[in-house]
């Protein structure tokens, strides 16, 4: 723990850990808080026992969570004061009160089952239902979340507000409302206006004036501890942008797979539907993957598998899958 100006400082390490199941992107959070909301492995950085950060959160991720992460990518650093607040601190003195500090990071490994313990895998579009447009454009963002925010920006408040755009720009451009298209990326950007607009759990838990305008606050989402459904949002944000300039995917699958397994990782992670034969050309052309001469039955007709055609990495400076909305 540092000192500064008479305050404790801690950092902390959280990792945000992404796998599979069943065509479902799950994120790995196994400690609940008295509400039972979960939260993402966390521990602090001991510079004297890890020579660097990664290594020190690859330490304590194994030992949480039973787990050998395979890529892992530094995502932010998250130092809001009061991020951390809990309640066996709220009668302490203001300077016995440590600024928690945490760098976030993103970390992908395959699925375990044995290694997993049970209940510490959760689907993430649970915790943003509104990212899912699998099955179609979600139904909780026409009938909660637009609504409201259409009701939150007739409010007075200032004419312009982030980059110069109003509040009503904001929800129309992030949510997709008048007909504009999704943009998958901008993950931490819908959390943050609905956070803003004080519709989420977080927003009253943290005391947020935005939350006391609602008699009855819908339940957009499950919450969880801290801060970390917003590192959680980052963390999906930056894997769907990724996804289209490096091989993230294949980080998530076995070493042999079918080119339908291929897409429905894909279609998990961006939270898209994808057209099967323009997706297939898409992959013929990428270079990506080739053929490994096998074949699988999975109850119907034999199936080809492939692998990661790891040349590419050499071959093409961004070697990844640039699909957008339904390919």
């Amino acid at each position: 723990m540092l000192h500064a100006a008479g305050n404790a400082l801690e950092i902390n390490l959280t990792a945000v850990i992404l796998m599979i199941e069943r065509d479902m992107p799950v994120v790995y959070a196994s400690a609940f808080d008295v509400a039972g909301s979960p939260g993402l492995p966390s521990g602090p950085f001991e510079p004297m026992v890890h020579r660097t950060l990664e290594l020190g959160l690859r330490a304590f991720a194994s030992e949480q969570a039973g787990l050998t992460l395979g890529y892992v990518e530094q995502l932010y650093t998250f130092g809001d004061r009061g991020r951390q607040a809990e309640e066996r601190l709220a009668t302490a003195p203001v300077s016995e009160n440590p600024h928690v500090v945490s760098i976030g990071y993103l970390a992908l490994t395959r699925q375990d089952g044995e290694r997993v313990p049970p209940g510490a895998l959760h689907g993430v579009y649970d915790f943003f239902p509104w990212e899912d447009w699998r099955g179609g454009r979600p139904a909780i963002i026409d009938r909660d979340i637009a609504p409201r925010l259409g009701e939150w920006a007739a409010t007075p408040a200032e004419p312009m507000g982030k980059r110069g755009l109003t509040r009503l720009d904001r929800a129309t451009m992030l949510f997709a409302l008048d007909g504009r298209p999704f943009d998958e990326e901008k993950v931490l950007e819908r959390y943050e206006l609905l956070y803003e607009a004080g519709l989420l759990e977080e927003a009253r838990r943290d005391g947020r004036a935005a939350a006391t305008l609602w008699a009855a606050r819908p339940r957009l989402g499950r919450t969880m501890q801290f801060d970390h459904r917003r590192i959680l949002a980052t963390a999906l944000g930056r894997l769907r942008g990724k996804l289209k300039y490096r091989p993230l995917v294949f980080e998530l699958l076995p070493e042999r797979f079918t080119l339908t397994s291929l897409q429905q990782k894909v279609e998990a992670i961006s939270g898209n539907h994808l057209h099967k034969q323009n997706f297939r050309r898409l992959v013929e052309s990428t270079g990506l993957v080739e053929a490994t001469g096998e074949q699988t039955t999975t109850g119907g007709r034999p199936a080809a598998l492939f692998r990661f055609r790891r040349e590419v990495l050499v071959e093409r400076p961004a070697p990844g899958l640039r699909v957008g909305a339904r390919v």
